[in-house]
């Protein structure tokens, strides 16, 4: 344990230095003036500082004052040796953070005595705060090996989906990075970000609900079989309603209102502006755009620069006008993320 002792009196460095060093596993530092304290205490962890209270540059109420700014020293036990009993002295000195007191002139069996106990204080301290930081890289280590759990299921479970679909599970991966890139454009925070490229994956859950010969039709599907389809939505979001993590619980709002439209003439509940989530607003455009760069079993696969036309004509209708200003701002990137995709890839979903 590392005891520090500040006093401008040669003696009592002494003295008090010859008390303290008979205690065992002690290492003692001494400074005759404060600053050097100061210094002394920026570069070394001390376990215990003793101050004087009258000592040149300041005095042992102004040192420990600043020994506490310091966060290293903000529980460190901090001890005033003075000869002044004034009780005004000791109210400004426990103001300042002084933890206890010793009297001048000493006595040997009290000082080694409030020593001893201080450090045994400041070691349980200590043993308390490893076992406190271990535990916490513990359950950080637990809480980040639950989360990539839970992404992994995600994103199997929408691949697995998407395979269904006649798709190789790649365009909900494009779908969830355009996503992102989009959210990012607008504003939004990290977090939400993150979430919403996690979330993206499970938008078109739903599908799962839906009968073989509907979702597989290469013609265009009838009225009755339209309508079929449309419950897609309401099917994924009674798959993901109650979620426990925010992850599900964004995913819900994406499912259910990804086929809203900004004018309000969207399906299921026909909601328009911003009363459409602002999740479900960004997955759309995403969703359209990488759906019109694909070929499915009942339309060809667009040039992407028509799809990119097009997604730019519907804002204010279909779209969230500052989400496809947002599209517009990262196209050099998505231009990117469509260009590394080889063309069969995109042809076969």
């Amino acid at each position: 344990m590392r005891v520090l002792i500040v006093d401008d009196s040669r003696s009592s460095l002494a003295f008090i230095g010859h008390v303290i060093g008979a205690l065992e596993d002690v290492e003692i530092a001494a400074s005759l003036l404060p600053s050097k304290a100061l210094a002394l205490a920026a570069t070394t962890q001390f376990d215990l500082v003793l101050v004087d209270h009258v000592m040149p540059e300041m005095d042992g109420v102004e040192l420990t004052r600043r020994l506490r700014a310091d966060e290293a020293y903000r529980l460190v036990p901090i001890v005033m040796v003075t000869s002044d009993n004034a009780p005004a002295l000791r109210v400004r000195a426990i103001a300042a953070g002084a933890t206890d007191f010793v009297n001048k002139p000493f006595d040997s069996t009290e000082l080694q005595a409030r020593v001893r106990n201080l450090l045994a204080l400041r070691r349980s301290q200590s043993e308390l705060a490893d076992r406190a930081a271990w535990l916490a890289r513990e359950v950080e280590s637990a809480t980040r090996h639950l989360v990539e759990r839970e992404e992994e299921i995600i994103w199997r479970l929408a691949r697995a989906i998407e395979y269904r679909d006649g798709d190789t599970g790649e365009h909900v991966s494009r779908v969830a990075q355009v996503s992102s890139m989009i959210a990012a454009a607008i504003g939004l925070s990290p977090e939400r970000c993150r979430m919403i490229y996690l979330a993206a994956p499970l938008h078109d859950i739903g599908k799962i609900g839906i009968a073989d010969a509907i979702l597989s039709k290469p013609g265009k599907l009838t009225p009755d079989e339209l309508r079929i389809m449309r419950t897609h939505v309401s099917i994924g979001a009674r798959i993901l309603e109650h979620g426990s993590s925010e992850v599900i619980r964004t995913a819900e709002l994406i499912a259910q209102s990804h086929h809203e439209r900004w004018d309000g003439t969207g399906y299921p509940d026909r909601l328009s502006g911003t009363d459409i989530p602002i999740e479900a607003r960004v997955v759309a455009i995403a969703d359209v755009f990488d759906a019109l760069c694909s070929e499915r079993p009942y339309k060809r696969a667009w040039p992407i620069e028509e799809a990119r036309r097009e997604i730019l004509s519907l804002a204010g209708t279909h779209f969230d006008p500052a989400c496809v200003a947002a599209f517009e701002a990262r196209w050099p990137e998505i231009l990117a993320l469509l260009s590394a995709v080889p063309e069969d890839a995109r042809l076969a979903g």
